[in-house]
Formats: structure tokens, C-alpha cells, sequence
């Protein structure tokens, strides 16, 4: 690969948030015509980084240049203008438009708007690099993955050509996922400069020409993706050497706990969500629950959990002895009271699981003061537990005093599921427990789950990667819009398979 200038060359660049270095004296090139993965755990300064090239964030020191001229990049119409584009991972994107207005929407072409054209500029775009786009379909109609497919156009219809990723698969099924790595391919091929900022080492294998590796706000290094591996990454990233498998230890006399038969849910609006699914989770055991973003894994945890209501169906809570306890009708605390516990980790972290002007202590005393005592007669168990999670899951803060809204993103998420695992449930739902974290501390929250399954707890995991479901699961429930699509056996099972009963494809008992 002959290099010549790079599209980008970031030097010394630095920002600080308070207290805070997120970037400090960063140097990072990018070229045109490669697809360079950024790594780094959770906090390390990727999302700050790349922000400060696409313009929402201005760097407190440090030099952009941009084909060789420095530039000073104070907007996102600044780095528009220079041609660089950032889809992020929360869409942008106004609902009740087609793709076509979505697409337009803020531009100033001459003469008015001329949404033929536009529309025509947009197919010509897709047939360029191998998009499936409806330039009439409205947002809201739309999966995951034509969102995404939207946001990706919109940056090349205003001419990017240096394209930054931000984690663009955590919601992909294995299918989409090709999908767009294949488009990327071609857009590389193409000449555009790519950045990608996953967590997910096997596509930094599979995708990346090269790879960048930061480390707590500072460069480390960067290499060839075809010289290095997933482990010599990962030790990089984390500054020493990690235990890349996910134990599966078997499960120790498993016994059913929660019975679920025929359960059915509709939404608000009447749409069907769950519809006549029935399985068994055991005790010492880990369900596995797959699924493309959306086909009721939300409803099924909360339905047992007790917030959702349930339209026909029933769900046994099984004791010790064999005897079973109704769940549906009861209040949410009764089901809590039984040990049934939700880990919930959403997509806005913040809106739900925490309140982020409170410290780690008090996010604690959140989970514990369901106990039944008051909140206020025991500050000492909160502080303890918030002690705990800190060590175990080594959440980088500067002490439990600090509110949970200082704290990145993924140092909140492990506030969170720490909070739930510890709570010592005899139901453990979880679901998307590591969404959006770092390589290590997500094996820190497998191995804590782990260990819950070998105190006997009854684990429902809802997972978005595959792989993982893949490695840690004991049996694994598919769920295709909102039925079940198959229960697999999560020792023998293959990736595709389950990609397919997740699309309905292979599911020979799906109905057509």
C-alpha cells in the first residue's frame, strides 16, 4: 500500500472535561482508501476523539490537518465542509420524513428543494456502493439496520469522503452485519478514508486494514490488522495480558424455575409483541435469549418481572420443592421479593437505570431500599455494595462520592449491572449487559454472571452479539417477531443457524 499524504493527521491533541484528560497529546493518522479500527476500553478517548474531528467537540490543544493543510474544524458544518462525516450510534434521524427528507433536510441547494433530483442523486448512491434504499420510505417504518443505511447516505450526499463509525453493529443481526461490511469494502475501494470504533474483536479481524489502539486518553500504537490478533490487541488496549475465553462451566443439578406457557403481549397500541411463547429457565443455568433488536425480548423480561401486562398466558415462579407461584398479577416488589431481579441495561443508560446527578452510594441505596427498610436508616450496606462494584468491576471513577453523571458511558453501564448482579436474586434477567462495553470489563460481567449461575441463580441473558451468546449460553431461546423461532443447545450450536432462525429463514417450525 503506497502512503501518501494521510487524509488526516491528528497531532498532540488534548481535551479535558474538568478533571477529566479523555485525549492527551493523541497522535492518529488516517488514509484514504483503508478502513482503520479504533480501539480502546471503555473511557479511553475514542468517541472524544472522533468527536472532535466530526466538530461537536473543539480540542483544548493540539493540530488537524486535513490532506496536508491545517484546518481548524469548529462545527459540524466545519467538518462537513472539509468533507468528513460521523454516523453515530444514536440515529439523527426525523421519524415522520421519508428517507429522501431525511436526506436534504438542513441543505441549501440552489433553488429550493428538488426532491426529484435528490431522490435520483440518492439511487445513484446506492447503486454506487450497494445500498438498499427506499429514497420514499418513512423513518418510522424502517429496522435498525435502513436507519443506520439512511445515516450512512446522508453523510455521502453531502460529499464525505472521510467517514468516521461509531460502533455501527452493536444492533446488527450477522446478516446486516455483512451487509454493511460489504459496503464499507466498497467504499473503501472507492477512495474514501473509514474509521470504525468497535469493541468487537472479531470484526476488527475481519474488516480493518489497520488498527489503532488508544489507552486511558493516550495513543499507544498502531499496526496492520494482518500482523496482530485479537489477544495482542486486547493486551494493548488494557496495558496487560487478559484471559480471552468465556468459561462455561455445566450446570449443577439444574432444576425448572421459571415456567412460562404461552404467554402473550400486546403494546399500547394493541400490537402484538410476545405471541404464544412458551420455554422453562432453570436454575444453575444460563438462557440465552436471541433475537434481532425488537422481536420482544424487552416484553418477555418485564412481563416476568412484573411491568408489563400480560395478555393471555401463564408464568410459574417454581420453589425448591416443585410448587409453583403464579407471577402474573402480582405487583413488580412481590415478584423482587421472591429474588426475581431485573438488569435492564437500556439504550439511554441514564434515562432509566440511574439518576445521574446522584453518586455511585445513593445509585445503590436506589436498588437496596426495596429491602422493605426505609431508605435512610441504612447508608452503610449502599456504600459497601457501591465499594464492591467499584473493585470488582474496576469502574474508573474518583471515589463513590462522584455522581454517576461524570462517569463514561460504560463505567455507568457496569454501575448498573453490578447493582442488579449483587443484589443476590434467585432470577437474574439480564439483557444487554454489556451493550457498549470495553473487551475487558465485559469478560469482568460474563465471569460475574458465571458465578451467579454457579450459586444456582436461574440467568435469562439477553444478549446483542452473537459470539458471545454463542460461548457463554447453556441453551439458547430464539425469538423472531415476537415467537419462538427455536431453542438450541448453546455447546453444539453454529452462528449462521441461529442467524437464521433470528431472520426466520431456517426456522422450519416459523410460520410462513
Amino acid at each position: 500500500m503506497e502512503h501518501k499524504i494521510p487524509a488526516v493527521k491528528m497531532r498532540d491533541i488534548t481535551k479535558t472535561f474538568g478533571q477529566v484528560v479523555a485525549n492527551d497529546k493523541v497522535w492518529l493518522d488516517i488514509y484514504r482508501g483503508e478502513i482503520l479500527a479504533l480501539l480502546g476500553e471503555n473511557g479511553s478517548g475514542k468517541t472524544t476523539l472522533m468527536n472532535m474531528l466530526s466538530g461537536i467537540y473543539f480540542p483544548d490543544s493540539g493540530t488537524i490537518t486535513i490532506d496536508g493543510r491545517d484546518v481548524v474544524i469548529r462545527s459540524p458544518k466545519d467538518a462537513f465542509d472539509l468533507g468528513i462525516g460521523m454516523i453515530h450510534q444514536h440515529f439523527k434521524l426525523v421519524d415522520v420524513l421519508s428517507a429522501a427528507e431525511n436526506i436534504i433536510l438542513g441543505l441549501k441547494e440552489e433553488g429550493g428543494f428538488d426532491i426529484q433530483a435528490a431522490t435520483k442523486r440518492i439511487r445513484e448512491i446506492c447503486d454506487t456502493y450497494g445500498f438498499e434504499v427506499d429514497p420514499d420510505q418513512k423513518i418510522y417504518n424502517m429496522s435498525v439496520s435502513q436507519k443506520q443505511t439512511v445515516e450512512i447516505v446522508k453523510v455521502l450526499y453531502r460529499g464525505a469522503d472521510i467517514l468516521i463509525l461509531d460502533e455501527p453493529t452493536a444492533v446488527l443481526t450477522p446478516q446486516e452485519t455483512d451487509r454493511l461490511f460489504a459496503i464499507l469494502r466498497n467504499m473503501r475501494d472507492a477512495g474514501k478514508a473509514i474509521v470504525i470504533i468497535t469493541h468487537k474483536m472479531h470484526e476488527v479481524e475481519e474488516l480493518s486494514d489497520r488498527v489503532a489502539i488508544l489507552r486511558q486518553g493516550q495513543f499507544v500504537g498502531d499496526m496492520l490488522t494482518s500482523t496482530t490478533n485479537a489477544q495482542e490487541m486486547t493486551n494493548l488496549m488494557v496495558g496487560h495480558p487478559v484471559e480471552l475465553n468465556i468459561e462455561r462451566p455445566e450446570p449443577v443439578d439444574p432444576k425448572p424455575r421459571i415456567e412460562v406457557k404461552g404467554l402473550t403481549v400486546r403494546d399500547m397500541d394493541g400490537v402484538l409483541k410476545l405471541q404464544d411463547v412458551s420455554f422453562t429457565a432453570r436454575s444453575g443455568e444460563i438462557l440465552g435469549i436471541a433475537g434481532i433488536s425488537g422481536s420482544g425480548q424487552k416484553e418477555l423480561l418485564e412481563a416476568i418481572a412484573g411491568l408489563q401486562t400480560v395478555e393471555a398466558g401463564s408464568i410459574q415462579y417454581i420453589e425448591d420443592d416443585g410448587s409453583g407461584e403464579e407471577l402474573i398479577g402480582k405487583d413488580p416488589l412481590s415478584i423482587a421479593e421472591l429474588g426475581v431481579s431485573l438488569s435492564f441495561v437500556p439504550e439511554d443508560r441514564l434515562g432509566m437505570g440511574l439518576v445521574g446527578n446522584m453518586d455511585l452510594a445513593e445509585n445503590m441505596m436506589l436498588r437496596s431500599f426495596r429491602r422493605g427498610r426505609s431508605p435512610f436508616t441504612d447508608r452503610k450496606s449502599p456504600r459497601k455494595l457501591a465499594e464492591q462494584v467499584v473493585r470488582e468491576l474496576e469502574v474508573s471513577t474518583p471515589g463513590i462520592g462522584t455522581p454517576v453523571r461524570r462517569l463514561s458511558g460504560g463505567n455507568v453501564q457496569k454501575v448498573l449491572v453490578g447493582r442488579e448482579i449483587s443484589s443476590a436474586p434467585t432470577v437474574l434477567l439480564t439483557a444487554y449487559a454489556v451493550r457498549g462495553l470495553d473487551i475487558n470489563s465485559s469478560y469482568t460481567i460474563y465471569d460475574l454472571i458465571n458465578r451467579q449461575k454457579e450459586r444456582g441463580v436461574a440467568v435469562i441473558y439477553v444478549g446483542e452479539d452473537l459470539d458471545v451468546l454463542l460461548q457463554l449460553a447453556d441453551r439458547i431461546l430464539v425469538l423472531c417477531g415476537g415467537k419462538v423461532s427455536g431453542i438450541v443447545d448453546g455447546r453444539g450450536a453454529k452462528k449462521r443457524e441461529v442467524g437464521m432462525l433470528m431472520t426466520r429463514l431456517g426456522g422450519g417450525n416459523a410460520d410462513e
